[in-house]
């Protein structure tokens, strides 16, 4: 709950957006916050409401919409909901601290671990660690763990010693129309969770060894190749004078010239390119290891549009940052498919099925 004590309602509302406005948010985007505030602030009249909290404004919102939710920490992918949660989440925090918080992105509440399973699972999360395993495949493995744990929380279970091959069995009819290849991934960790579990003593009977296999077909794995003509028709259809499409060639250029990985694209700053040298420098996310590529011509060009004429103004060190206020970088799950999608279809591309078309199929061309 978002414990609320000043009642400023209309002072916090001018100072939000005031703040939107200093940092650049669209002209399109300020007047559709103005229009959701006149709307709340017509409907606190019309009900005779002086003071605000998060219930009264979930009320409101249930209004509105028709949909009820018991705080604001969740998860919508409603953009008719949105357009009223996210300017009162925005309200309700600025009312709580007297700051502005410009990311109110609604995210899944964290993971907390159930006190019975807690000792085990920290455990096998310093073991990741340890393992000199990537931030990205430590949180890809304890997440997998974690749905794991909720599953047999649900079904009794209060410890890990409890935990028979048969829940094992059950929790894998929940992901049973997914991909072999995403089952074998389960599979994959659990083994390793297991055994960690046994080798520790947390548990007597090793149930690793009993899980089952799953075959892989051997093309399971093998993304599109792109052809000349499919590339030239992508990177054609990226709009180079708008200032996110300069930012979007440069992106797609690095990866299909280089083959990069979106998550080394990502973390790309400023300082990583050696005009000079004509190279770019980086640490590989997945390997540690450090790493320095020729600064292409084309790639180089790319770059240059960019930062003179598309990216927007931002402290933010990274090379490629959003283009929507506050211009922070990108997440660490971003993978740019949405992106890519887009382009795909806006170039007429017709991508064969069963076949990985992601940004991850760009490294192959």
């Amino acid at each position: 709950m978002i414990m609320v004590e000043n009642q400023d309602i209309n002072g916090a509302i001018s100072a939000i957006m005031e703040s939107m406005r200093l940092q650049g948010t669209s002209p399109d985007r300020l007047k559709n916050y103005e229009n959701a505030y006149n709307v709340f602030e017509r409907y606190l009249s019309k009900n005779s409401i002086a003071r605000i909290d998060e219930k009264i404004c979930l009320e409101y919102v249930y209004a509105k919409t028709g949909k009820r939710f018991d705080r604001f920490e969740c998860v919508t992918s409603n953009a008719r909901v949105d357009y009223r949660m996210r300017p009162l989440l925005l309200l309700l925090r600025y009312l709580q601290d007297g700051k502005f918080h410009p990311d109110v992105r609604k995210t899944k509440p964290s993971f907390v671990c159930p006190a019975c399973f807690k000792s085990e699972y920290e455990a096998f999360c310093e073991e990741l660690v340890y393992r000199g395993y990537s931030q990205a495949t430590i949180e890809s493995n304890t997440k997998k763990v974690q749905w794991l744990i909720m599953f047999m929380a649900t079904q009794g279970i209060t410890s890990t010693s409890d935990i028979t091959i048969r829940h094992i069995e059950n929790y894998l009819k929940t992901i049973k129309n997914k991909a072999v290849k995403y089952v074998g991934v389960f599979l994959y960790v659990f083994r390793n969770f297991f055994s960690f579990l046994y080798e520790r003593g947390y548990i007597v009977n090793d149930l690793a060894p009993m899980l089952p296999k799953v075959r892989t077909p051997h093309n399971a794995s093998i993304p599109y190749v792109w052809s000349k003509d499919d590339i030239k028709k992508l990177l054609c259809a990226i709009d180079r004078e708008d200032p996110k499409g300069k930012r979007d060639y440069a992106i797609l250029l690095i990866a299909i010239r280089l083959g990069l990985r979106i998550g080394d694209i990502r973390n790309l700053k400023k300082s990583s390119i050696d005009w000079n040298r004509k190279t770019m420098n980086l640490k590989m996310a997945k390997t540690g290891q450090p790493i320095e590529l020729p600064l292409l011509k084309d790639i180089g060009w790319a770059i240059i549009d960019y930062l003179q004429n598309g990216r927007p103004t931002t402290i933010s060190g990274r090379l490629f940052v959003r283009h929507r206020a506050p211009f922070n970088a990108f997440g660490d799950r971003n993978s740019f498919n949405k992106e890519l999608h887009r382009y795909i279809l806006k170039a007429g591309l017709n991508m064969p099925g069963g076949q990985r078309h992601g940004m991850h199929s760009l490294r192959s061309t």
